[in-house]
């Protein structure tokens, strides 16, 4: 795909991000429809459907969140991400080793990695990492998660604030994708933060 498609609509245009969209070969088991698509009721009879939503924030307004007294940022190494991951969800996970790979990404920023600290403890209670794609001045939002006990007080809109916050001046749009029906609600999270444009992408696997 190129550049000009994907930011004519980032959102409509590909369920990735555009390096993503560009470098990544879908599996030949898996049919990624929009949610406009007029194959998708015949692919829903036949295979497994799982539906992603994608998000766009125009970076036309981003205001630093203010962390509360006891907690600090810090940049988590990929032990202490992959641990916090797997303490927040029961079914994904991401290993040391694999978020060690993305290091590798040639959207990768050190900064943009984040998590957040209760000094009282030393335990991380939100996390989350961006991307930065700087060919057409792209941010994306990945494993942004809240440790459970620390759900619905607003950590998870701080994260993704600071990493808004870090990412202007640097990108003109970002985009993140979750899964639609996930009962933690994240496209809430995201639209609180300004995200819009929302498209339904989705992901279906032959049996």
């Amino acid at each position: 795909m190129d550049a000009s498609t994907y930011l004519s609509a980032p959102c409509s245009a590909s369920s990735l991000p555009f390096w993503k969209t560009n470098t990544i070969t879908v599996p030949k088991d898996l049919l990624i429809l929009r949610e406009d698509d007029p194959r998708l009721p015949w692919a829903r009879k036949r295979y497994a459907n799982v539906p992603y939503f994608k998000l766009l924030h125009p970076m036309n307004y981003v205001e630093r969140p203010t962390l509360p007294i006891g907690f600090h940022f810090i940049c988590p190494d990929e032990k202490a991400l992959s641990d916090h991951i797997a303490s927040c969800y029961i079914d994904v996970g991401a290993t040391a080793d694999e978020l060690a790979e993305y290091r590798l990404h040639p959207t990768f920023s050190p900064d943009l990695w984040l998590a957040v600290v209760d000094e009282e403890t030393g335990e991380i209670v939100a996390s989350g990492i961006a991307e930065l794609d700087t060919s057409i001045r792209e941010g994306i939002l990945e494993w942004i998660q809240v440790t459970p006990e620390y759900r619905r007080m607003g950590w998870g809109r701080i994260v993704v604030s600071e990493l808004l916050f870090r990412l202007q001046g640097r990108a003109d749009f970002v985009t993140v994708s979750g899964r639609a029906n996930d009962p933690s609600n994240p496209r809430a999270l995201y639209e609180s933060c300004g995200f819009t444009d929302g498209i339904i992408w989705h992901v279906l696997r032959r049996p």
